[in-house]
């Protein structure tokens, strides 16, 4: 019998299926008596150990609320930037969304959006917050 190499496994591998590849992880772990359960990594010495032990890993989160906390020195820059950022509004809508700080300008954006929308309004002079 010829010797497989590293390859030819991960080929191998890459052409079976969800449930060959099931019964492939059981007969590794009979014949060898392990388990294919992913293993934790350490916890680090020091604080971030104390806080982090029995506590659960936070989920990521994936949707945020863009909230124009204060509209700053120049209203009209951040009416603009809000106005570009979301189509919909009118002047109006804009101006009193900007006059009535802290107030949500955006809901239930991607990450991606709302850091986008942050780096604007930022940079027109609000404060902004991602909640």
């Amino acid at each position: 019998m010829a010797k497989l190499t590293k390859d030819d496994i991960i080929k191998a591998v890459g052409e079976m299926s969800v449930l060959e590849l099931s019964e492939v992880v059981k007969a590794l772990e009979e014949k060898f008596g392990v388990s294919a359960v992913a293993m934790q990594a350490p916890a680090s010495a020091g604080g971030a150990a104390a806080s982090d032990a029995g506590a659960e890993p936070k989920e990521e989160q994936t949707v945020f609320n863009v909230v124009i906390a204060n509209s700053g020195a120049n209203k009209i820059a951040v009416i603009k930037a809000l106005r570009e950022l979301v189509p919909t509004l009118g002047l109006k809508e804009a101006k009193d969304l900007v006059d009535a700080a802290p107030k949500e300008a955006m809901t239930q954006v991607n990450k991606k959006t709302a850091e986008e929308a942050k780096t604007k309004l930022t940079a027109a002079g609000a404060t902004v917050e991602l909640k």
